[in-house]
């Protein structure tokens, strides 16, 4: 990483400190903390609220699961996070999208007709924000008449999250993952 990582413990034990990092080892239960906790532990007030954002949207929104997850998979090919992608492409097979659908998420062809219509809103809303910020209107239009406002909402937070993520996990180099191939995960 291009800075230290934070201890895993906080240097200042303060309540309130030793609190912050008790929240986000929960979260991350039953795993220690994670490199990109780490990184954000440089300020334990800032990573205090980037769980509580983050968290919410892994596991307090009503968009479906699997397209959540493509569309992060996708943030993570548009913006080169190769450890974003290593994180969360197995979890989107997990949750149900297609290895046929990853496979072309990953190579750059989604338009090739290899997925569905609500796939295809949700990689072109997402390519939309993240490359031009943007969205048009006529994409904006089919994807609430498809999801409620709220879904629509959730589908934004996850995207604009999700580039907030793969930018500072590759901005600092988190992992040192940087430059390194992207690659489809193991069959389940």
């Amino acid at each position: 990483m291009r800075i230290p990582y934070a201890p895993s413990t906080p240097t200042d034990p303060t309540p309130q400190t030793l609190a912050i990092y008790s929240r986000i080892r929960a979260r991350r239960q039953p795993r220690p903390l994670i490199p990109l906790d780490l990184a954000l532990l440089h300020n334990p007030q800032i990573a205090d609220g980037f769980n509580t954002l983050m968290g919410a949207i892994r596991t307090q929104s009503s968009f479906p699961l699997a397209l959540a997850e493509l569309a992060i998979c996708h943030v993570a090919v548009l913006n080169g996070a190769v450890y974003e992608w290593t994180a969360h492409a197995p979890i989107a097979l997990r949750a149900g999208v297609k290895r046929e659908v990853l496979e072309v998420v990953l190579g750059g062809t989604w338009r090739g007709g290899a997925v569905g219509l609500d796939e295809g809103m949700v990689l072109e809303f997402t390519e939309q924000s993240t490359k031009s910020i943007q969205v048009e209107d006529e994409l904006m239009e089919r994807l609430k008449a498809r999801w409620t406002a709220q879904q629509v909402m959730e589908l934004t937070i996850t995207v604009g999250g999700y580039n907030m993520v793969s930018r500072f996990l590759v901005a600092l180099d988190v992992t040192e993952s940087n430059g390194k191939t992207m690659e489809m995960p193991a069959k389940l």
